[in-house]
């Protein structure tokens, strides 16, 4: 059964394991230079660092590990929905909160401009939902599938096309149809044929169960992490660690717009709100400095309880916590240090949770 992962690898995103299965080699960032063939940091001794809390002793409050069922629908929710079918409606006309899929050519006095078509390659906006300018979408709302007219607005003063700012525009808008999405019924039949190879869950049943754990497992996990942050006192955070988790954020954003092919200035400044790396990493500062000190806790823990991981244990991790035998591509792209690192930072929030008690 493939479980999801209680303490992740460190820093590992999804667009980074799609970068790794895809071929990218992560040029420019090396995961395993700060980390020794043991799977700890290089010349740290993470007890020298630190003053520990009472880790083996750690009480969950309940809020912390009781689940929900309301928490629990939400996931079964979301789990569905990434099973809906579209159907495409051509026989009503749009109404609020409709998705639609529409063409559009933009003019102003007349003259086209640029970006302001589609092109013909169609665009699915959710009226109430996406972000247009003016009352651009609830202008779509009575009209038919298959109809073209005319929807009027005028640009805000501050919109990002400063020569667009304050202007009025015509669109004439071409709306193709209707998509509307079709949840499917959740059913022991439904569990077996789309969740039992990836979660091992044959009934609904064990689909709630399953969730719960799972739910369950990350609340606790995540409690504990708080918890270490913020009941130890760190005396010196080595400046390797911190170094890494920064060089890694850039390379991160770097790799991001790389995959889109633009600048990473440009990148910033679109999706991330920042002008400069400078920027990026004075924002995510104290991010930064949370996550490498819990990298430090967690090896002062393994130091003080005598935990250490090998290849088996990094085989065992993989089997587990990704559901794959044969990790090859992730040690290619990563390095074994790195790998023996997170299984290391997973063996000790085992080991803190199993002397957990749950309040």
């Amino acid at each position: 059964m493939k479980k999801r992962l209680k303490f992740p690898m460190l820093i590992l995103s999804p667009f980074l394991i799609i970068s790794i299965l895809s071929g990218c080699s992560g040029d420019g960032f090396s995961y395993s230079s700060e980390i020794d063939d043991n799977g700890y940091w290089k010349n740290v001794t993470a007890l020298d660092c630190v003053e520990l809390c009472d880790y083996q002793n750690i009480s969950i409050p309940g809020d912390v590990h009781q689940i929900t069922d309301d928490a629990i629908q939400t996931e079964i929710d979301s789990i569905l929905e990434g099973y809906a079918t579209s159907t495409q409606v051509t026989d009503r006309a749009v109404a609020d909160g409709d998705t639609v899929n529409i063409d559009y050519v933009g003019t102003i006095d007349g003259v086209e401009f640029e970006g302001g078509s589609t092109e013909g390659e169609g665009s699915e906006v959710t009226i109430g939902v996406t972000s247009f300018i003016d009352d651009f979408l609830e202008q779509l709302i009575g009209h038919m599938p298959g109809e073209t007219f005319d929807v009027e607005v005028t640009f805000p003063d501050d919109y990002v096309e400063e020569e667009l700012n304050g202007k009025d525009a015509v669109f004439a808008v071409t709306i193709n149809y209707i998509a509307e999405s079709k949840i499917p019924e959740l059913t022991d039949a439904f569990v077996e044929e789309n969740l039992s190879e990836t979660n091992g869950w044959a009934t609904v049943t064990e689909m709630k169960e399953g969730i719960k754990s799972d739910l369950q497992e990350s609340a606790i996990y995540n409690y504990l992490a708080d918890y270490l942050v913020e009941n130890t006192v760190i005396s010196v955070l080595p400046e390797s660690i911190l170094k890494y988790q920064e060089d890694y954020l850039v390379f991160y954003y770097q790799d991001c717009a790389s995959y889109y092919g633009v600048e990473l200035s440009e990148f910033l400044s679109t999706y991330v709100g920042v002008s400069s790396t400078d920027e990026l990493l004075e924002t995510y500062s104290e991010d930064n400095q949370k996550t490498a000190s819990l990298y430090l806790i967690i090896q002062a823990i393994a130091e003080d309880a005598s935990l250490s991981v090998d290849e088996t244990t990094v085989a065992n991790y993989f089997k587990t916590y990704v559901g794959v035998d044969d990790y090859s591509d992730y040690e290619e792209a990563y390095g074994m240090p790195y790998l023996k690192l997170s299984a290391l930072n997973q063996a000790v929030m085992d080991y803190l949770s199993e002397h957990a008690t749950l309040a």
